[in-house]
């Protein structure tokens, strides 16, 4: 003879109910705390530490490429500075870039590209920044061109075949002759590709004269990332300008020889790559 198993009552069953219903609301309350802290850490990341740009024009040929993806030190440089032949992301010091207008977008795409942002996968505001080689430094004097066709820093002439990309048939590193001694809080960065790049020679027209603040610098552009294929550091050829004599001892060669400038930066900056 079998017995009917017995039925739970309701009453029975509403403690085992609770007890799922809490396990779900803490796993989805740890899931939105872990989220929205991997978003934090991902934001400070992004504004203090290091951020991703991609090479929207051909300025930086052959040292970098269109549509390659970069990244950028932005915390190092607040402790050690800039030195010559740095590759800087910055923001345009008014005037460097043309004026476009955005088509608006609707808000859940925005919301899904600002997050994309945070971690580093999207790069929105690469559009509004630009990316260029250091040449001068506050207190330098950059002239084009001497009798060569070179650029001298402080009267000393620079060798800058490793990464200069010139028209075939052309020696002379600039179609455009200057004379600048560099501001204080300021640096002046040329494209590597210097017959394409809208640089601080073609901006000497406007407010900044062609100088780029050091409070617009984003920081210093370390390493290749996209594709794949390109993945490695970003050479800055620190021996290019290694006979550069600071500007302080530019009369005086001797006391010059070897040294390799650097300027220190006061404050912080946010971020595009450029043009």
């Amino acid at each position: 003879m079998t017995t009917e198993p017995e039925m739970a009552s309701p009453a029975a069953d509403a403690p085992a109910r609770a007890s799922r219903s809490r396990g779900w609301a803490v796993f989805l309350r740890d899931v939105v705390v872990i989220v929205l802290i991997a978003l934090l850490v991902s934001f400070l990341v992004k504004t203090f530490v290091v951020r991703s740009f991609y090479i929207p024009s051909g300025s930086m040929k052959n040292t970098l490429q269109i549509d390659d993806r970069i990244l950028v030190d932005e915390l190092t440089p607040r402790f050690t500075g800039y030195d010559r032949g740095d590759i800087v992301v910055f923001r345009d010091p008014g005037g460097w870039l043309p004026v476009t207008y955005r088509q608006p977008r609707p808000p859940f795409l925005e919301g899904i590209d600002w997050v994309l942002s945070l971690v580093g996968l999207t790069a929105p505001d690469s559009n509004d920044h630009l990316i260029k080689r250091v040449i001068g430094l506050p207190g330098d004097r950059v002239e084009c061109c001497d009798s060569l066709g070179r650029i001298t820093v402080n009267g000393t002439p620079i060798d800058e075949s490793a990464y200069l990309l010139l028209p075939t048939g052309v020696t002379k590193v600039s179609d455009l002759a200057f004379d600048v001694t560099v501001p204080e809080g300021t640096l002046w960065v040329l494209g590597d590709n210097r017959y394409q790049s809208k640089d601080s020679r073609y901006n000497q027209d406007q407010p900044g004269a062609g100088f780029v603040p050091l409070d617009n610098v984003v920081g210093r552009a370390f390493l290749i990332t996209w594709p794949l294929g390109r993945f490695g550091i970003i050479d800055t050829h620190d021996e290019v300008f290694m006979g550069v004599p600071d500007p302080s001892t530019s009369g005086d060669a001797d006391a010059g020889a070897g040294a390799l400038g650097r300027v220190e930066r006061s404050g912080a900056a946010p971020g595009r790559a450029e043009r």
